[in-house]
Order: structure tokens, then C-alpha cells, then sequence
């Protein structure tokens, strides 16, 4: 053999189970009801296999009989029958058909087969487009990790799931329910998690509030509350503050010391240990924070795969929505945000993830005399309300009033609820700390409040 044929490399394919396919599928009816949930045909390599497998569709979408006559005779009515090799060869697979109880077997072997040519195909397709689009690096391994994945997921499309699993996995989520367990990532504010059962996995979660109401010191009491009470792994991409600023955040409020005193030099001696003991604790985290600013939606994705991937994260968290952009050019910010909110469902599904994206308001709260924001409130696209398996909404009234009354109470509002109900749950908080926690704890922060 010449160098030149060692050279050559066939496709992935397997004659053999595509001729047993078929064979199982000209004498069996019910054999022919599985293949089709599997296959279709392109996932055939060998080009005639092919015609006869859309011959056989075709019989079957008449709701006729499948077998050798009718298959030859619709493959006749395609003027396709001498392209295949004739009647002689249907009536072969017929012949040499294998016992149609292993049909499922065969027909996976088909379909791995089907999807390694896919993978080859993308492999070649991906090297064209590094040749021909030098420039566009993020673009090119978006579109390949995304490609690869839907390959992946292929085999698994339109699969029946038997009755029986699924009511015990319901049956035990209900028990965890009883016993007080959460079937989500908790809160770890009582009331909230009462209502929402944690945040679910797969679900889009938006936490908006206006300008100083406290979106992010919110999202880091949640990431907190889960990387050290439920020793979740936490990834929190932060477009606005610094990793460092984060981290000054997270320290201050766990060890609950005055965060402008730190900044400005003038904490007292006997505070520093409650900072040591707080980095102690919070060290040992896993809580993962990636402050690139300026992210489209293309790679926050490819970094959020990363992310699963290596340290496979139970929950995720996007300071803010607004500040991504889309990773192509839109003819509308609108637009922009309901590719981005679109996008982020799709991911929170890919990752089987929950995703906790804060998101800005409109000024709209502003000029109502009831601050307290609602739906129509979501800036720039009613998008994000469709999308969003959860929307939550921070007010603080004292922000507005001013008044002493106020200080300290906040109300975390559920406006939707997908799957349950909505509601307020009263939290407290104290901004020298920017900490919000569960409402018994107020009176410890503010004994001047009436009880």
C-alpha cells in the first residue's frame, strides 16, 4: 500500500448495523416505532441505506404496513428502486435481518456512528473558519463548544422517560419538602426560601432594584449565605465592581464591621480580629469571581462552560444584565437585551444551573408615590419578564422617606413565580455593612426600633 492510501481515512460508519436496521425494520412494525424515535436519515452513511430509510418513512407517514413489498413499491413510485440495487436487495435485508428485539442496540450504533462524522465535520469546518477569520477567536470556539454540545446532546433527543423514576424522584423532592430540606440552592433568608424552595436548578432568576437599594450586596448575601452555609460552589462574574471591591464587600459584612471605617483607615483595633476571622471563613469558600469588564454574551457563555467544567458549580450570578453586550450587532438595545435574556435561559438549561442576573430598573419607580417597583418596571425589554423563571425586586423605603421608622427594613418582593407563589418577604439591613439578613436579626442592629 502506497504512502498516499495509509493516508486515506474512511468516515465512521458501520455497514453492518445500518443493513441490520433496516433488515429489523421490513419485519417488524414495532421495531420500525423505535428506530424512528432514534434515527433519521442522514444519520445513514451509505447512500442507498439512506433512500430506503426515507422510502420506509415515507410507507410509514401513509400509515401502511412496513415490509418488503410496500417499501419497494414506494421506492418504485421515487423512481429511486434501481438506485438502490433493486428489489433483490430490500428483499435481501428481509433475509438477513438479525431478531428485531436487538434493534435498539443496532440503532445506536448507527446514531454514535453518525455523530463521529458530525464531529469530524465540525473539526474540518472549524479549521476553515481559523483560516479564514483570523481575527474572530471568541467567536470561532462559541460556535465550536456550542456545536460540540448540541452533538452531544443529539442522542438524547426525543428519548420517552418511563413513568416510574420520575415519580420517585417527585415523590422524594416532596419528602425533602416535608422535612424541611430544600430542593434548590438555598438563601438563606427563611421566608424567601419557604416560598421559592431554594433557587431551582435550570432556572432564570432576574434581581432588580433601582440605584442604591442594594442589588449587589444582595447577591453577595446569597452567594455567601450558599458557599458557607450549603458548601455550594458559587461563580459570580461581577461587570461593574473590581474582584477586590467584591472581596472588601464580602469581608466587611461577614465580619460585620463599618466598611467606610476600613476604607477610610479609622476601624478600631478591637475590630481587626473580626476581619481576620472572616477571611478565615470565607478563604475556604468556593466562591469564584471573574471581573471582565466590557463581556458580551459569547463569552460569558464560553466562560461559564469553563467554569461548570472545572470546578462544577452549583449556581451562578451576573452583576448586571445591562452591562453585557451581545456578540453581534442588534438594531436596538431591545433587542439586545432579549438576545442576551434569551441567552441566558439557554444557559441556566445548558449548565442545569440556576443563573442570578441582576438587572437595573426604569425611572418609572420614581414618579409613582408607591416606590415599590413592579413588572412593567424592567428596563429596556419585556423580554426579561418572559424569560425569567423568577423575578425578585429589592425595595428599601427608608431610600425614599428618610425616615428613622424605616431604617433598617427592607422587602424582598416575588413579583413572579413560575412554578409557585409569589409575595414579600420582610429581610432587614444594615448599610454600614451592606448586609441584608432575616428579620428576627433587626433589633440586634437597631434596638432603637419599635418592636
Amino acid at each position: 500500500m502506497s504512502d498516499v492510501d495509509k493516508n486515506i481515512k474512511i468516515s465512521p460508519h458501520s455497514e453492518e448495523a445500518e443493513l441490520a436496521v433496516l433488515g429489523c425494520m421490513l419485519i417488524n412494525d414495532e421495531a420500525a416505532n423505535k428506530v424512528i424515535q432514534i434515527l433519521s436519515a442522514n444519520d445513514f452513511y451509505i447512500k442507498k441505506n439512506k433512500i430506503i430509510y426515507n422510502s420506509i418513512l415515507e410507507v410509514f407517514n401513509s400509515n401502511k404496513n412496513i415490509d418488503h413489498v410496500s417499501v419497494v413499491e414506494q421506492l418504485k413510485k421515487n423512481k429511486e428502486l434501481k438506485n438502490v440495487g433493486g428489489a433483490y436487495y430490500v428483499t435481501g435485508l428481509t433475509e438477513s435481518a438479525p431478531s428485531a428485539h436487538n434493534v435498539d442496540y443496532y440503532s445506536n450504533i448507527v446514531k454514535d456512528k453518525s455523530i463521529l462524522r458530525n464531529i469530524v465535520k465540525v473539526a474540518q469546518n472549524m479549521t476553515d473558519e481559523v483560516y479564514e477569520n483570523q481575527d474572530e477567536v471568541n467567536q470561532i470556539l462559541d460556535k465550536a463548544e456550542q456545536t460540540l454540545f448540541n452533538l452531544s446532546q443529539d442522542s438524547e433527543k426525543n428519548k420517552f422517560q418511563k413513568l416510574n423514576p420520575i415519580l420517585t424522584e417527585v415523590l422524594d423532592s416532596w419528602g425533602n419538602r416535608k422535612t424541611g430540606a430544600l430542593t434548590g440552592v438555598g438563601s438563606g433568608f427563611h421566608d424567601l426560601d419557604n416560598l421559592l424552595t431554594g433557587f431551582q436548578k435550570s432556572d432564570l432568576i432576574i434581581l432588580a432594584g433601582r440605584p442604591s437599594m442594594g442589588k449587589t450586596a444582595l447577591a453577595l448575601n446569597f452567594a455567601r449565605n450558599a458557599a458557607l452555609n450549603s458548601k455550594c460552589k458559587i461563580g459570580f462574574f461581577s461587570l461593574e465592581m473590581s474582584s477586590k471591591q467584591l472581596v472588601e464587600r464580602l469581608l466587611t459584612s461577614e465580619a460585620k464591621v463599618d466598611s467606610h471605617a476600613v476604607r477610610t483607615g479609622k476601624l478600631p483595633k478591637h475590630d481587626w480580629p473580626k476581619l481576620s476571622d472572616a477571611a478565615s471563613a470565607l478563604s475556604d469558600s468556593g466562591i469564584y469571581i471573574d471581573d471582565s469588564a466590557d463581556l458580551n454574551i459569547m463569552e460569558l457563555r464560553a466562560k461559564a462552560r469553563h467554569l461548570k467544567s472545572e470546578h462544577d458549580i452549583d449556581i451562578l450570578f451576573i452583576d448586571y444584565i445591562q452591562l453585557l453586550n451581545a456578540s453581534t450587532r442588534m438594531e436596538s438595545r431591545q433587542q439586545e437585551i432579549s438576545f442576551i435574556s434569551r441567552s441566558l435561559k439557554a444557559l441556566a438549561k445548558e449548565l442545569d444551573v440556576p443563573i442570578v442576573s441582576l438587572s437595573q430598573l426604569s425611572r418609572a419607580v420614581e414618579s409613582r408615590t408607591d416606590h415599590r417597583p413592579i413588572m412593567s418596571d424592567l428596563r429596556e425589554s419585556g423580554a426579561i419578564e418572559q424569560d425569567a423563571d423568577v423575578v425578585l425586586f429589592i425595595y428599601r423605603k427608608h431610600v425614599y422617606s428618610k425616615e428613622e421608622e424605616d431604617r433598617g427594613l427592607g422587602e424582598i418582593i416575588i413579583a413572579k413565580h413560575r412554578n409557585g407563589p409569589t409575595g414579600i418577604v420582610k429581610v432587614s439591613f444594615v448599610d454600614k455593612y451592606a448586609r441584608f439578613n432575616n428579620l428576627e436579626s433587626i433589633h440586634s442592629e437597631y434596638p432603637s426600633l419599635p418592636t
